[in-house]
């Protein structure tokens, strides 16, 4: 098992001698700081949806107190070092940073990064187990990022909280659908390291269904979106079809195949992930294709840039159409967004990376959904089941990594409400 996880991270190393985007060295982290404002509003913190407060932080840094940033960063935000990595900072407390009326803002995420890695390298331990227990005892399903910060948040508070996952490994999408040279196993595992040190329990290879739940005092969901989301065009049943987050769940077993000529239909990160999977693991030739213009795509530009490094192709404005073939994939057919241009691709793979579906969270818990198949919550993310709350992607429809944390801590915050409430302590 260790072996195929580690497969493509193995593939990565060998054909990339580091990550996409390398971090900083000391001397590099310090001259970082050194530009910070030290803004009395702190616009950057204003930006973070998980409330890592880089403001904080990065004052730590900037006075060689790097464990100081380390605890601020997980006493706010438990995957601080996953986030560092694939939280569009860019978008969010980098876009607020108040240096961009002036040259460029902080580069808070590669800041993190750096507190994140000292804190592993020297071996920090800047969050423990609290000594006295609470009576309560809460349940998390699926050990995604939304379940992990809501666990952590309720373990910090005394609370015994057991997460139950159907996969071998936590993480979720962390561990299952982002490509190592974005975001490397070993970082993810050290957050998850991070949540286990606050007492919390894990158990794998379980599917859960209500009636395994029925004695806790309070069940997050967190099971994310894994149903595949496929276009209704000819030839979508074809051998050769993937969905994104099949293709890069199955991308970590020994025995996988990438394709040699491969087409990933999208303009997100999942959509880079996918196309640098492929180039990775062998693939001859891989195109990305998006329906708009790449301006408009939501993916990361520096992802963007580094799939045309690795001699990855990109064709924008253009929409699958149809997938030809007999039994397996052969070609598949576009049409411009203007209507009147075409585009025809060979391809024995095809990977759509246009979004994923909910599958059936009825079995974990009788909860109101929405019209598409998510679950409906209040704005603290408690469902029509009083004792039943849920956050991610299983409620928001598929956003950021920082935005699942936001919701755990949030859920985690109404479920000591309604503990108390209840009389639980």
């Amino acid at each position: 098992m260790k072996k195929e996880e580690d497969k493509l991270s193995k593939v990565v190393e060998g054909k990339v001698t580091s990550e996409a985007v390398a971090g900083f060295t000391h001397r590099t982290a310090m001259e970082e700081a050194a530009r910070c404002l030290l803004c009395h509003d702190a616009p950057c913190s204003k930006g973070c949806p998980a409330g890592t407060d880089p403001a904080k932080f990065i004052r730590s840094i900037r006075f060689r107190n790097v464990k100081g940033a380390a605890e601020t960063i997980r006493e706010n935000n438990i995957l601080g070092g996953t986030c560092a990595r694939v939280c569009p900072t860019d978008k969010l407390c980098e876009e607020a940073c108040s240096r961009c009326g002036i040259d460029k803002p902080i580069e808070i995420g590669k800041l993190q990064r750096y507190a994140i890695e000292q804190e592993k390298l020297y071996g920090m331990q800047v969050l423990k187990a609290p000594a006295k227990k609470k009576k309560g005892s809460i349940a998390c399903v699926g050990a995604g990022p939304s379940s992990l910060a809501c666990a952590a948040q309720l373990a910090k508070e005394g609370y015994a909280v057991i997460i139950f996952e159907r996969e071998e490994k936590a993480g979720g999408v962390l561990t299952y659908g982002i490509v190592p040279s974005r975001l490397p196993q070993y970082v993810v595992d050290h957050d998850i390291d991070q949540v286990k040190a606050l007492g919390v329990q894990f158990e794998f290879g379980k599917q859960v269904q209500a009636e395994d739940l029925t004695a806790f005092d309070a069940i997050f969901v967190g099971t994310g979106l894994w149903g595949a989301k496929l276009p209704p065009i000819k030839g979508i049943e074809l051998e050769g079809v993937y969905a994104a987050a099949q293709y890069l769940k199955e991308a970590r077993t020994e025995a996988f195949e990438a394709g040699k000529k491969v087409v990933v239909v999208g303009g997100g990160d999942v959509a880079v992930d996918c196309a640098v999977t492929a180039k990775l693991l062998g693939a001859e030739e891989v195109r990305i294709v998006y329906r708009r213009t790449l301006e408009e795509a939501p993916g990361n530009m520096t992802e963007f840039q580094y799939a045309l490094s690795l001699g990855i192709g990109i064709t924008t404005n253009m929409a699958p159409e149809e997938i030809e073939g007999t039994d397996f994939v052969e070609r598949i057919n576009f049409i411009g967004r203007d209507k009147n241009s075409v585009l025809s691709l060979h391809a024995d793979t095809i990977v759509f990376a246009i979004g994923q579906e909910p599958e059936n969270v009825k079995q974990i818990a009788e909860v109101t959904l929405t019209d598409k198949g998510t679950i409906a919550v209040t704005s603290s993310g408690q469902t029509s089941n009083a004792k039943v709350f849920a956050g991610g992607d299983i409620v928001n429809g598929g956003k950021t990594v920082v935005e699942a944390v936001a919701a755990g801590k949030e859920a985690a915050d109404a479920i000591l409400t309604y503990l108390a409430q209840k009389g639980v302590k």
